[in-house]
């Protein structure tokens, strides 16, 4: 079997190898152990797989494959996306005995197009952090500088992808957390609408339809045909029958925008600080945009932004609550075994009446209904996607006397009053000052994309984020493919 050379490895996007996999001009298993050797030889500094599956994606690529992107290697998303026979480690140690017995029906789906998967990658516990550094695996780091997060939840995703292991990588998005990391990393990240990619079997809907899975990509092109691959048929188990464009993705991801107009705001919704390199970021985005021929103009939806953070968290921490009570319930697992920030903020859900659950979840309806009037004056939001470049590894972690104390609050059942007061409501939005961009087009279930436009003076990448419409994914993608040839970002490597 002869060894294909990195350089002409990186060379190709997913389906760029797939074509010469049809053609037989490269065999899977030629493809897969070059994906596997440039994992060996980064990851060690990334630490962005954290379960291989070697031998399996081997039996695999041995076997007679069919489909868009036969041949081709992929790594999962350690959360969620569950492959049959392999554990799904969810960053968590009370997840380390979990081994899924079917896959997700987008794992199936990846499968049936043909994909080699040969690797689970890094989150945080949970999904829970806009930062890839859990306990129970370790940080995972950026690789264009080391001492740098690559975002999270999909850190690990990104960074295998931006460091050349694979062309593109599962994903899942919940709070910005395709976004995030694409952000950070310098790929394209997607987030398709509510509905759109199923969720079964397992779910219905993830976080109450705000969650989709998706992948992290290089190009545009992979991202719109994997979106064909994962929307094209409806699930038959499914809450949505979503309305599919007669023409695939990948089709419409190629056709020339028509001339967009394009709100743009640098504010971030929280009222917090917004770094200069993310003010610089959507005002070259803007520059690159006008040159395009499309009208940019300052403006935003009419929004609470506070409020809106606040209904997000109450979804969020009441889902971590059930997330843990059931990982507890099935496995055995033991309160030492979570992570204190997450056992905290599932302990606030436990604060919070169920007719105040429902009241914060009804006013995602104004919410959507404020973005969807932003949509009849503009077709698109263009915001930064993170509020600052990414952070140095550790800089969010929760210092240790402040863990300390959260265990003994914990084990004294004193959260209660903590979780009532403004300090712990002040923290939460605290939380979420470096990212506080994303979670809108979550409540409101609209497709967002993050875009490697610019990069800090340091070389660090900082994407831009764009917000569409109802249905607006092809526009999303025909938008970010005139930009890609503006500014041809797959190009670039970090030098690991």
């Amino acid at each position: 079997m002869a060894a294909i050379e990195y350089g002409e490895y990186r060379r190709y996007d997913a389906v760029g190898l797939a074509e010469l996999v049809a053609r037989r001009e490269v065999s899977p298993a030629e493809l897969l152990e070059a994906a596997i050797r440039r994992a060996e030889h980064v990851n060690g500094h990334l630490n962005a797989i954290v379960y291989p599956m070697y031998d399996i994606a081997r039996q695999r690529a041995a076997t007679e494959l069919s489909g868009p992107f036969a041949g081709v290697p992929f790594l999962l998303k350690d959360l969620m996306q569950d492959y049959a026979g392999v554990p799904t480690g969810s960053g968590s140690r009370a997840m380390r005995r979990h081994v899924a017995t079917r896959h997700s029906e987008v794992v199936r789906r990846w499968l049936d197009a043909g994909l080699v998967v040969f690797g689970r990658t890094a989150t945080p516990e949970f999904g829970t952090k806009g930062i890839t550094e859990s306990d129970a695996t370790g940080p995972t780091r950026n690789p264009w500088n080391l001492a740098h997060t690559p975002g999270g939840s999909s850190g690990g995703s990104a960074a295998a992808v931006a460091a050349g292991v694979v062309p593109v990588a599962g994903a899942s998005d919940g709070g910005g957390s395709i976004r995030i990391p694409a952000a950070c990393c310098g790929v394209f990240g997607l987030k398709p609408g509510r509905g759109l990619v199923p969720a079964g079997p397992d779910h219905a809907e993830h976080l109450s339809g705000a969650a989709t899975d998706g992948v992290v990509s290089r190009t545009v092109r992979d991202t719109a045909a994997m979106l064909d691959v994962l929307a094209r048929n409806p699930d038959p188990g499914g809450p949505y029958l979503a309305a599919v464009p007669d023409t695939p993705y990948v089709e419409l991801a190629r056709r020339t925008p028509p001339r967009l107009r394009i709100g743009f705001t640098t504010r971030s919704p929280l009222g917090t600080p917004v770094h200069a390199d993310a003010v610089a970021a959507v005002e070259h985005a803007a520059t690159l945009l006008d040159k395009l021929g499309h009208d940019v103009e300052p403006a935003e939806p009419d929004i609470d932004g506070v409020a809106l953070a606040r209904d997000f968290m109450t979804m969020w921490s009441a889902q971590t609550a059930v997330t843990i009570a059931t990982i507890k319930r099935n496995t055995g697992a033991r309160d030492r075994e979570f992570e204190v920030d997450n056992r905290l903020l599932a302990a606030s859900a436990h604060t919070v009446r169920a007719a105040d659950h429902a009241a914060a979840r009804a006013r995602w309806n104004g919410y959507t209904r404020a973005l969807a009037e932003f949509h009849e004056r503009y077709d698109l939001l263009l915001t930064p996607a993170i509020a600052r470049p990414p952070v140095r590894i550790g800089e969010l972690t929760t210092p240790p006397l402040l863990r300390l104390g959260g265990e003994l609050l914990l084990r004294l059942r004193l959260t209660g009053p903590l979780t009532r007061t403004r300090v712990w409501n002040e923290q939460i939005l605290a939380n979420l000052a470096p990212v506080p961009f994303t979670q809108l087009a979550n409540i409101t279930g609209r497709p967002a994309m993050s875009v490697p436009l610019y990069r800090t003076a340091g070389g660090l990448p900082l994407g831009v984020q764009f917000v569409g419409g109802l249905g607006g994914e092809s526009t999303l993608l025909a938008l970010a493919t005139q930009l890609e040839a503006e500014h041809p970002w797959a190009e670039e490597e970090p030098e690991l």
